[in-house]
């Protein structure tokens, strides 16, 4: 084990075999629930319920921003033509409206939380295909790709304020409290993208500075998203923070589950490139636990990598090379302690949620959405 393990308190990846198919991350067989949720109705209602107030939000922007956002939320396509795009999984608004409940108060409480969250989060979107040079996103062209960068750029901004004032305008004291976690998550996260771009210069990178990263870049809005309803509702600081450790840990199997999507997910599925990640030299979480491993493919992994951060033809790497980074990364073991992280920051979620007295109903709902997070395919 590293000193960079032994530092984070982690355990050494495994080697995985050759071609072994992981295409999920499960949970823990002690995790069977007693209680049957329907997680893709749960999803739907904080889309329905955050919908209408994040479009008359957009409305709001001036031309040809306000057009440019809801080509982005998949309102409308290119050309300004009603459109049913694909929106998104809605965990965020979904956990925001559940947390009012924590309370006892009506989910509909949670609805400027949820608006909140959404707009920071497709603030970040907007701004990270930018920065990445994702030309897709949800099965079409990204919107830098369509409007311009310039778009992009002064869109993911507007977002940004579109959220404090949504919550800022309802003028209460719980909302100064909401608006303070969620600027402090946006800060948070903008710092996690800024790790995350200049790992990609690295050679190396621990799996602590990995874990660092993604709990900015991910778990910070997650951990807001899971508090900020409950937070409008009046509940005090502790049980906040404690909702917060929740989305955290959550927002930690999220990236972990999205860095698996990202070199091995089905493009049909992700609406990304084959071998993503791997195309855009991210020090996501397989790569880093793989060169952390040591062993024969870990050596010949790093030599490999070295040398691609120096090539000038990076970009036009065939489909087979990319393959056979991927595969070294597998056998390595990188993969399958990627998925055992996963698994291992969901039970730490599900366990915060033990320190909060709430409905039986509410609790069934937030771990079946922690276990939806973390066997998924997209």
């Amino acid at each position: 084990m590293t000193l960079d393990q032994q530092a984070a308190g982690l355990r050494t990846p495994g080697t995985a075999t050759r071609g072994e198919t992981v295409p999920t991350v499960p949970p823990d067989s002690k995790g069977a629930r007693e209680t049957a949720v329907d997680v893709t109705a749960l999803l739907e209602r904080g889309r329905t319920l955050a919908t209408p107030v994040l479009r008359a939000a957009v409305d709001r922007l001036a031309s040809p921003m306000d057009t440019v956002a809801a080509y982005h939320f998949g309102w409308i396509d290119a050309e300004g033509n009603p459109a049913d795009g694909d929106g998104g999984k809605a965990v965020r608004p979904a956990l925001a409206v559940l947390s009012a409940e924590v309370t006892g108060a009506a989910p509909e409480v949670g609805i400027p939380g949820a608006v909140a969250v959404e707009l920071v989060h497709n603030f970040s979107l907007l701004h990270d295909d930018l920065m990445d040079g994702d030309e897709q996103r949800r099965h079409r062209d990204t919107v830098w790709k369509v409007h311009g960068p310039a778009q992009a750029i002064l869109v993911g901004d507007a977002l940004f304020a579109l959220a404090n004032e949504i919550l800022l305008e309802l003028g209460t004291a719980e909302a100064g409290r909401a608006t303070r976690r969620i600027t402090t998550a946006t800060r948070a996260l903008i710092d996690g993208q800024a790790q995350d771009i200049s790992y990609e210069h690295r050679d190396r990178v621990s799996v602590e500075e990995c874990l660092e990263m993604e709990g900015n870049k991910t778990g910070a809005l997650l951990a807001a998203s899971s508090s900020i309803g409950a937070v409008l509702g009046g509940v005090d600081d502790r049980t906040a923070d404690t909702l917060e450790k929740y989305g955290y840990h959550l927002g930690l199997a999220f990236q972990a589950v999205d860095d698996l999507l990202g070199i091995w997910g089905d493009p049909e599925a992700t609406g990304k490139q084959t071998w993503s990640d791997l195309r855009q030299r991210k020090k996501s979480l397989p790569v880093v636990a793989a060169l952390a491993a040591g062993g024969p493919a870990s050596e010949q992994l790093g030599e490999i990598l070295a040398a691609d951060a120096k090539s000038s033809d990076f970009e036009n790497f065939s489909e087979e090379e990319f393959a056979a980074r991927a595969a070294l990364i597998e056998e390595a073991g990188g993969r399958e302690w990627t998925a055992e992280e996963a698994r291992r920051q969901h039970t730490i979620a599900i366990e915060a949620l033990h320190a909060i007295d709430m409905p039986d109903r509410v609790r069934a709902q937030f771990t079946a959405l922690a276990d939806f997070v973390v066997v998924r395919k997209r």
